[in-house]
């Protein structure tokens, strides 16, 4: 690709007490790096020129937990996440198949443990005995199926819903019986749209597919972002077969390599499945009024070992606060690296070991909008210790944001936004002593580069406002960076939005 020059741009300060530039300046990006940074650049030859007249730019914004495959499809599904009962969901369910009666029917969004009563397999059938219906949770660690589905799917029937690794593990053959996929195209269109907002890369923790499907994608046109394709225990023997360490390129792709080995340690809030220290506060229907964990300590363990000992880093999903404590403890005996994904509830003496550790907590702040009424029905009496930011920041975690899409869209900004203010509706911010700053929360979004400087990748973003910006109040500051317009995205100085082709 031929060198690329921007001229008359500001970069955003990301470093501590780091003071912004009082004049433009350009920046000149070849062979996908970043060569040189400075005032009044001579021309580069056969250079393309972008005159940025002005606006502001920051490394490529990173996504670090999302689940694409399952982005691709929520287009086609229905959206459930305002039902605020059983009955509700089932009139959604009873319309859309009203129009098509033949149809698999996949649902997602909805949140239950707010819900006044269990949903139940029956009612779900007196909606249809013989289309499938399959209703996955917003948090996707729980689905609501009819008995259609149940026996499409192979699972044991019941009154109740599918959780966990049962779930995930149907989860594999759900494109099967309903005949959605996530094509290439639908792919490209998820990362299309992530570029539109300044995303130039994610770590993909889909359930399913593996290097070959994205040589298969990439040579069909998604290929728009980074990707660090991650990995789960059902695949780790192939990728250790195949000698793909973390951080290897992918085969048949330009820009993807390969990320971690993902264990689902403990389960969610919404699920009410996270593993706690203490009994959920509205737990006395529970069989496990604790939450539990997904896998013995032995197996953990083991899995950590292995995939160390093969070259890969490990993705550990904690939510709740015992998880977290288990997760800790298991790095420290492996020895492995990586990352603590969610760390949504912690104990405060676990605050130290994490930083201590040199793993990054990959935090998804979007969902403590969600989660703030779930919280108070299920951790009323540890509201303080959810989505302990600040304290991890302070102590000096390395912090990385993301999304969990499609369980949060696919936002970086929204992402930034939520860290900064900690409301999403009229409500006063929750825990807003855990809040971070609008730097802190764009420089934990920019896989660690902070601002824009020669020998950084040529992944950079166009801004038409300076998201740093004093506008006020932590209410105008997440408002502002909400409705942060991005006017270019570039990837190893290719332009990825707008797209041109």
């Amino acid at each position: 690709m031929e060198p690329l020059l921007i001229r008359n741009v500001f970069p955003v300060p990301l470093g501590v007490g780091e003071a912004p530039p009082a004049d433009p300046i350009d920046v000149h990006v070849e062979d996908g790096v970043v060569r040189r940074v400075g005032a009044d650049l001579p021309d580069v030859d056969d250079a393309r020129v972008h005159d940025a007249d002005g606006r502001w730019i920051v490394p490529g914004l990173w996504d670090h937990h999302v689940h694409l495959g399952q982005v691709a499809m929520t287009s086609g599904r229905l959206d459930l996440s305002t039902a605020r009962s059983p009955e509700e969901v089932t009139f959604f369910v009873q319309e859309r198949l009203s129009v098509w009666p033949d149809k698999p029917l996949v649902g997602f969004g909805h949140r239950s443990a707010t819900w006044p009563r269990k949903p139940t397999v029956a009612e779900l059938d007196a909606v249809s005995e013989t289309t499938p219906i399959v209703l996955i949770s917003g948090d996707a660690h729980h689905a609501w199926l009819n008995s259609a589905a149940l026996r499409a799917l192979g699972l044991p029937a019941r009154h109740d819903v599918v959780r966990e690794s049962e779930w995930f593990e149907a989860y594999g053959r759900l494109e099967e019986v309903v005949g959605q996929e996530a094509t290439p195209a639908a792919y490209r269109t998820v990362e299309a749209e992530a570029a539109a907002r300044g995303v130039v890369g994610v770590v993909d923790f889909e359930f399913s597919g593996g290097a070959e499907e994205w040589a298969q994608r990439w040579a069909e046109g998604a290929d728009l972002l980074r990707i660090r394709m991650a990995t789960y225990a059902s695949g780790l023997d192939a990728v250790l077969s195949a000698g793909l360490r973390s951080g290897d390129p992918l085969p048949g792709t330009s820009m993807g390599v390969m990320g971690p080995l993902k264990i689902i340690s403990d389960g969610s809030l919404n699920t009410r499945t996270a593993w706690c220290c203490m009994p959920y506060t509205n737990g006395e229907d529970l069989i496990h009024p604790f939450g539990y964990a997904n896998q013995s300590v032995e197996e953990m363990h083991e899995l950590m070992r292995r995939a160390h000992a093969g070259g890969l880093e490990v993705a550990v999903h904690a939510i709740g606060d015992a998880a977290v404590h288990e997760a800790l403890l298991g790095f420290g005996a492996t020895g492995a690296r990586g990352s603590i994904e969610h760390a949504q509830l912690l104990d405060p003496v676990d605050v130290p070991v994490l930083a201590a550790s040199g793993l990054r907590a990959s935090v998804q702040p979007a969902h403590l909008l969600d989660d703030r009424d779930v919280s108070e029905h299920c951790w009323a009496d540890r509201l303080d210790r959810c989505f302990a930011l600040r304290w991890m920041y302070d102590a000096g975690t390395r912090l990385h944001l993301g999304s969990d899409a499609p369980v949060a869209p696919l936002d970086p900004w929204l992402a930034m936004s939520a860290a900064v203010h900690r409301s999403g509706d009229e409500r006063e911010p929750w825990n807003a002593s855990q809040a971070l700053t609008a730097r802190e929360a764009l420089a934990a979004s920019t896989d660690g580069w902070g601002t824009v400087a020669t020998g950084h990748p040529g992944d950079l973003v166009l801004l038409d406002a300076d998201p740093l910006a004093d506008v006020g109040d932590s209410s105008a500051i997440g408002a502002h960076l909400r409705s942060m317009s991005v006017a270019a995205t570039y990837v190893g100085g290719r332009l990825t939005a707008p797209l041109l082709d």
